[in-house]
């Protein structure tokens, strides 16, 4: 259902949409408001995937790097030329214009040339002397089963064409409520692609069903090497415990609780700017801002620059360009998290209220109006929600530290960044160059650090993705899916080679001319 359609009149078409869904209508093939329909997979069409990928694994896996890495850079290049389509389908799913045209950047960074290359180069390194040639070699891990998360399935599935290239096979699951994305990409983009470079049936499989038995097949299956899950920390962190106990490798792309400093020596216009990254999509997306600290000696400046650029946001059909903001699902949750911050002594300096698609306050509005948040005092910051957790909706929290002096000031603030039980991202605003050697040195949290820099922006050569916590588990970091679904593998090809004096060479001596000397092995 084009979710332009929906924003005009919900109930009219989500009554349409559940009869097609129950089979009581056969005419949705004519509606204007329909863009595609997806089969339902049940238990025997997941194992039937499942299979299909197992038998298909070993044989893709075999195939030259070269040629799996050339997966990669062909779907740069479809995504180059397909561009405007892409942002149209992501669109018609009900992503804003701007923030559908940001997730396919995001594509094109983490398909670049760049990216891949050094990606590349860790699958494979080479070294040796006169007796051996020893070899560094990523091997994939097998069958790859990839959970894309309901608010940015499309482009997230994407990821898995990585672990294709890896030499892994993959099963991906589209979300019931946004399949139309999914589907067109991998159907119309890799499959493609596959069959252009002889990839063998069932490299690739896509499936749509009901989330907790899919996961939980998986779970069970022995055919699955790895479980790559995008989710709540709620529900991945358990998923991911329970993956291990099951012999399986989690990949996690959890919830985000990213923090940005802006310091007193900072381009207040530009971090302003950087800063209203928070409402993209309403907020919606994990590695927006999520909160703010400010240092007192500008903050006043900065809210009046931000203010003032936050009341130019406005809802509106995702097909206008000038519209950031979507639908909020949770919205209960929103006004906890405000009451909460509101009787412990933070003030709304703008927002707070549900709004219409046309911008007025309304009890009954899709929309919440973007909101930001003052919050004096640092140390009392980490109990507000709206501070602590991942928001998910639009919800800036600027906090303000008491006036000290630079140097414990600064310890204190990054100490605060390093206690976040998140860890994704992390940015910071500052002209001074032994301040941001300061950040880059001591800040250990998250999976990115962005100095003076977009927050959300992507960069070739680092990862899209990634992160610690509860954003990625205990084995999360940077994420590159090429790396993460393949493990290391030493080999050792030798010619000549003694093997009693190769099994003792590091301690083999001999006494020549009242010297030690090492005997080649």
């Amino acid at each position: 259902m084009r979710a332009s359609a929906m924003l005009d009149d919900v109930l009219p078409h989500l009554t349409l949409k559940r009869q097609l869904e129950q089979g009581r209508r056969d005419d949705g093939a004519d509606h204007p408001g329909i863009v595609a329909r997806c089969a339902v997979a049940d238990a025997d069409v997941v194992q039937q995937a499942l299979r299909a990928a197992a038998d298909a694994a070993p044989v893709w896996g075999a195939f030259p790097l070269a040629v799996r890495v050339s997966v990669m850079h062909r779907l740069h290049e479809a995504v180059r030329r397909q561009h405007d389509t892409l942002v149209s389908v992501l669109v018609d799913e009900g992503h804003p214009r701007t923030l559908a045209e940001w997730e396919i950047a995001g594509v094109l960074h983490g398909t670049s040339p760049e990216t891949v290359g050094w990606c590349e180069e860790q699958m494979h390194r080479e070294y040796g002397d006169e007796r051996r040639r020893m070899l560094l070699v990523r091997k994939p891990d097998g069958v790859v089963a990839l959970s894309p998360p309901q608010n940015a399935a499309a482009v997230n599935s994407l990821l898995g064409v990585a672990a294709l290239a890896a030499g892994n096979a993959l099963v991906i699951k589209a979300p019931r409520s946004t399949p139309y994305g999914v589907m067109y990409m991998l159907r119309e983009l890799v499959a493609p692609i596959l069959d252009e470079v002889g990839a063998p049936p069932g490299t690739l499989n896509i499936v749509c069903g009901h989330p907790r038995n899919i996961l939980q097949q998986w779970l069970e299956s022995p055919l699955v090497d790895d479980l790559f899950i995008f989710g709540s920390s709620e529900v991945g962190i358990p998923l991911g415990e329970e993956a291990v106990r099951r012999g399986k490798k989690p990949i996690l792309e959890l919830a985000g609780n990213d923090g940005c400093v802006v310091w007193h020596d900072a381009d207040l216009d530009r971090a302003a700017e950087a800063l209203t990254e928070c409402f993209f999509g309403s907020g919606q997306i994990c590695m927006v801002p999520n909160y703010v600290i400010a240092h007192p000696d500008i903050a006043d400046q900065l809210l009046e620059r931000l203010i003032r650029l936050v009341g130019k946001i406005r809802p509106g059909y995702p097909e206008d360009p000038d519209v950031l903001l979507s639908p909020v699902l949770k919205t209960d949750t929103f006004f906890q998290y405000l009451s909460q911050a509101v009787e412990s002594g933070g003030r709304v300096l703008t927002g707070g209220h549900r709004m219409e698609i046309d911008g007025q306050v309304s009890e009954t509005g899709l929309f919440l109006e973007p909101t930001v948040l003052r919050v004096d005092g640092l140390a009392g910051a980490r109990d507000l929600w709206a501070v602590a957790r991942e928001t998910f909706f639009p919800l800036l929290p600027v906090v303000v530290p008491a006036a000290a002096p630079d140097a414990p000031l600064l310890d204190e603030v990054i100490a605060f960044l390093n206690a976040n039980a998140y860890g994704l991202r992390n940015s910071v605003w500052t002209s001074g160059p032994d301040t941001i050697e300061q950040f880059v040195s001591r800040v250990h949290n998250g999976g990115l650090l962005k100095i003076n820099d977009s927050h959300i922006g992507f960069v070739s050569y680092l990862a899209t993705h990634g992160g610690g916590g509860l954003t990625g588990g205990p084995f999360g970091e940077s994420n590159y899916p090429m790396l993460r679904t393949s493990h290391l593998q030493g080999i050792s090809i030798g010619q000549g080679v003694h093997p009693r004096h190769a099994a003792l060479a590091s301690a083999w001596r001999t006494e020549r001319d009242g010297a030690a000397v090492e005997v080649a092995a």
